[in-house]
């Protein structure tokens, strides 16, 4: 088939089961409400109603925050494994959920009574500092961000900060309500928590969206991208930001979702090709389709009671992690 086509395909199909997941993420949970009730709030909200209310407050945000969420995790770890050329690569490498779950930890413990929007918003500030932590440990002794640097550096930050967590964690006794957030999920978000992180998020698809052709370069080396004109290390560092901006949000809003940025653009990389103009894109759709289905997963597998996001990623992404480390070390071999 020719790849313009498949392309093409795969473009559509994802759109439409966006549509779909998000229509299922409204109706389905705890308690299912038909789509005639969805349509009477969208249209003609009438606040008497506790299921029109459901519907307004709690699962229209919720369905927007899995959307954002899910495409953010998926085009910061297709970035990410673009320009360290490493298939096993996601935005935790540079420390960023670490941040996130430090800054998180010293809001429960030394301000107990800040509001989830405080929270969201100091635990993407806690996930800028991890990664300025790691920019500059980088940029010890060297201009050029080289990818073995970048993990090692990335790694030691986040052993550090994590270390610290676990301390504040055992000795603040905060240690449920810290596991509940690093466990990921979205059942938290409201109208509210999306005005901090929508605009963020948004500014970091289309940053990454305008970098996606110089990222094609990169992900062929670093010789070969100055070779074709690319400024390498600005563009690296532009990446780094893209990403600080997706994951940084993502992970305030609802918790480090692991295997999201891993599993994702693997996918899309085996339906669309491996040209980032159109892994990135893909990803957005893709990571959202993926995360609105874990939703559902997570409330309806054991209803009233909600499993964890992260847990049900993890149940298709562990097994995935190892298959694709030992592809990896075949192909090498």
């Amino acid at each position: 088939m020719n790849s313009r086509i498949r392309k093409t395909i795969f473009f559509i199909v994802g759109i439409a089961a966006l549509f779909v997941a998000a229509v299922c993420s409204v109706r389905f949970g705890s308690t299912n409400i038909s789509g005639e009730k969805i349509l009477q709030a969208i249209l003609q909200p009438d606040w008497s109603d506790s299921a029109q209310i459901a519907i307004l407050e709690l699962r229209i945000p919720r369905t927007i925050g899995c959307i954002i969420v899910g495409a953010a995790f998926a085009c910061a770890g297709a970035i990410m494994q673009g320009i360290t050329r490493n298939p096993l690569a996601d935005s935790g490498l540079l420390g960023i959920n670490a941040g996130s779950s430090f800054a998180l930890a010293v809001c429960l413990a030394f301000l107990p009574g800040m509001s989830f929007s405080g929270i969201v918003m100091c635990s993407f500030l806690g996930a800028g500092a991890a990664l300025l932590l790691v920019y500059g440990l980088m940029s010890l002794r060297h201009k050029k961000l080289d990818p073995v640097r970048l993990v090692l550096a990335g790694s030691a930050v986040s052993i550090f900060l994590s270390s610290i967590c676990q301390a504040i964690s055992l000795f603040y006794n905060i240690g449920y309500d810290l596991t509940f957030w690093t466990a990921g999920g979205v059942a938290g978000i409201r109208m509210k928590q999306l005005t901090f992180a929508v605009p963020g998020i948004a500014a970091g698809l289309l940053l990454a969206m305008l970098l996606s052709k110089r990222i094609s370069l990169l992900s062929l080396g670093d010789d070969a991208a100055r070779g074709l004109g690319i400024k390498v290390e600005r563009t690296k560092t532009l990446c780094l930001v893209a990403v600080l901006l997706l994951a940084g949000s993502a992970v305030a809003l609802a918790g480090p979702v692991s295997f999201v940025g891993l599993l994702v653009p693997h996918v899309v990389r085996f339906f669309a090709g491996s040209d980032y103009g159109t892994v990135i894109p893909g990803s957005m759709i893709t990571g959202a389709v993926f995360m609105l289905l874990a939703d559902i997963i997570s409330r309806v597998i054991n209803a009233p009671s909600e499993t964890s996001v992260g847990l049900v990623f993890a149940v298709v992404g562990v097994p995935f992690f190892i298959w694709t480390a030992r592809k990896g070390a075949d192909e090498n071999d």
